[in-house]
């Protein structure tokens, strides 16, 4: 094939007859003219994405890191995909019961239920906001410098608490809407309460006003935001013959999720759990989606799932349930991960749990643990995902199972959710043919045991002199940001705008993710979730510069 068939391939992709009938996304992907898509019934096995098994002819990548959690950016390889889950702070439970109003209700219980965990670069601090008493309707607030050690400021809402609202609630969820050209609705809140949403603005987030009742929801619904399509989704809690099950409602408007407007555009069936799946052999439940918070990071959705597989209260005790002292166990509730390059259709490739529950009794998460509303933040080289997660009726002066609820922390490497590896025999992997506008390649692996060296090929397959593996200076770092440079070129400007392809040669090491950068500082100008240090917009626009940040917070 020749380099004229893939630029007339990619102009019909973006400008031609069929970019009338739906969106072109800033990846390439083509939606159908009915968007979201409506479906009969939730399947029982998983869904290939349509984007997977048709993706563009040429990938757009000026969006963000590239990440490896499926096959969509690559033609062939050798390397081997593994999965990775958080890992639990040794400090955890970072945020505890100790206020007298914090276990009102049935019990004890700080957590975000999905609420909202993020860092507000004006302030430069980490700011959570938490359901606090277990039934007891209270939403509090707390703050920290570095996402770890957090404090409970005395606020005026309540005095002397740092409760910033009262009132009927279960779940809700917090956003920091970066986009809001109204001061006084720079934070976004849905808290659901007799079965519908009340939408809340502020903007400080501690000073709530009720902008009105929303629509009718199941009682675990929460919504985030699609930036990539400018989009406000409402993640409905529904019931199906899977049990819970998500409902899918978008709007440009956030205010607009109201009775009148949903009527006349009702949810779609979205997503629910699967036959992939897997049940506790203590509770042999069909596994359920109890919860889904979702957030846009660097060129995907990430998307949090809380799958429910069982309740003890109601279940029948098996013998070795008994023998392993599972009385008076919380529901059982552990967060898996999955990814959506369209905002809607979902690639769940590995089905263990991310953050999961402890089977020790008396441990901070002996079950029900659930995301919170921001998905997660990036702290330097890290990403942290902040969890509730309920120890039972072993949290001291507790008597119902679901309350002696607390506030945990997991880490990630950044980009880390999946890596392309190769042992001590080299292995190679070639992207599909992909277009930019930048000029630095970057990074993320760990090739400190061994090293990497990328070449760059146009349609037909050949090396683009003088971007040869001959001439890339090998990497042999473990590093979440690293450039890739090669003699006799300064940069990638000469390709730009143009398809090629990246090869890349790794052996004893790990690759997590790729991007071609505007400028030197490494910026990837993808969203960056809930922010973190350093960051001063919702995209990378700085680079390295976050990393020094992080380091002097």
């Amino acid at each position: 094939m020749t380099r004229l068939y893939y630029l007339l391939i990619a102009l019909v992709v973006l400008t031609g007859p069929s970019a009338v009938a739906g969106e072109t996304l800033y990846n390439g992907i083509q939606l159908p003219a009915e968007w979201p898509p409506r479906a009969a019934d939730f399947p029982n096995d998983p869904v290939t994405p349509p984007y997977l098994t048709s993706p563009p002819a040429v990938i757009p990548i000026d969006v963000g890191r590239q990440l490896f959690v499926d096959d969509f950016l690559i033609e062939s390889t050798t390397l081997k995909r593994t999965f990775h889950p958080a890992e639990y702070h040794a400090a955890n439970p970072i945020l505890k019961p100790d206020q007298p109003w914090e276990s009102s209700g049935r019990g004890p219980a700080v957590m975000p239920f999905s609420d909202g965990v993020w860092f507000d670069a004006k302030e430069k601090l980490f700011k959570m906001w938490y359901y606090a008493g277990h039934g007891g309707g209270l939403t509090c607030y707390a703050t920290s410098k570095d996402g770890i050690r957090w404090e409970k400021p005395k606020l005026n809402v309540v005095p002397d608490s740092n409760i910033v609202l009262k009132g009927a609630r279960d779940s809700g969820t917090v956003w920091l809407d970066h986009g809001a050209t109204d001061p006084q609705q720079r934070f976004k809140m849905a808290l659901y309460a007799g079965g519908m949403f009340s939408l809340f603005r502020s903007p400080d987030g501690i000073h709530w006003t009720k902008a009105g009742d929303g629509s009718k929801t199941g009682d675990r619904s929460s919504f985030f935001y699609n930036p990539f399509r400018e989009r406000w989704v409402f993640s409905i809690r529904s019931g199906s013959k899977r049990g819970r099950s998500r409902h899918y409602w978008e709007t440009t408007d956030f205010f607009s999720f109201t009775p009148q407007v949903s009527e006349k555009k009702e949810p779609v069936v979205w997503v629910a759990s699967d036959n992939a799946d897997w049940k506790r052999d203590d509770l042999l439940t069909q596994p359920q989606l109890y919860n889904l918070d979702c957030v846009a990071y660097e060129s995907v959705m990430v998307g949090l799932f809380s799958i429910w597989r069982g309740d003890y209260r109601g279940a029948k005790q098996t013998p070795k349930a008994i023998e392993l002292g599972q009385l008076g166990r919380p529901k059982q509730n552990s967060i898996c991960v999955g990814f959506s390059r369209d905002g809607f259709h979902w690639d769940r490739p590995d089905r263990r749990p991310f953050c999961p529950v402890s089977e020790k009794m008396g441990d901070w998460n002996w079950g029900n643990v659930q995301s919170a509303g921001g998905g997660c933040l990036v702290v330097g080289d890290k990403l942290y995902f902040y969890v509730s997660g309920r120890a039972g009726k072993s949290f001291p002066g507790c008597n119902y199972n679901d309350a002696g609820a607390s506030t945990g922390l997991a880490i990630l490497r950044r980009d880390g959710f999946a890596s392309m590896d190769a042992g001590e025999q080299e292995a190679a992997l070639t992207t599909r043919p992909v277009r930019f506008c930048g000029k630095h390649l970057v990074v993320n692996a760990d090739a400190k045991a061994g090293e990497l060296c990328v070449e760059v090929l146009d349609c037909d397959g050949n090396v683009i002199k003088p971007f040869s593996r001959q001439n890339c200076t090998p990497l042999r770092a473990d590093k979440t940001l690293q450039a890739v440079k090669w003699k006799g070129a300064s940069d990638l400007s000469k390709l730009a705008g143009q398809p090629v392809r990246f090869r890349f040669h790794l052996r004893n090491g790990s690759l997590y993710a790729f991007w071609v950068s505007p400028d030197a500082s490494g910026a990837s100008h993808g969203y960056v979730a809930a922010g973190g240090p350093g960051f001063t917009s919702p995209t990378d626009t700085v680079g390295s510069a976050a990393y020094q940040r992080a380091k002097g917070q």
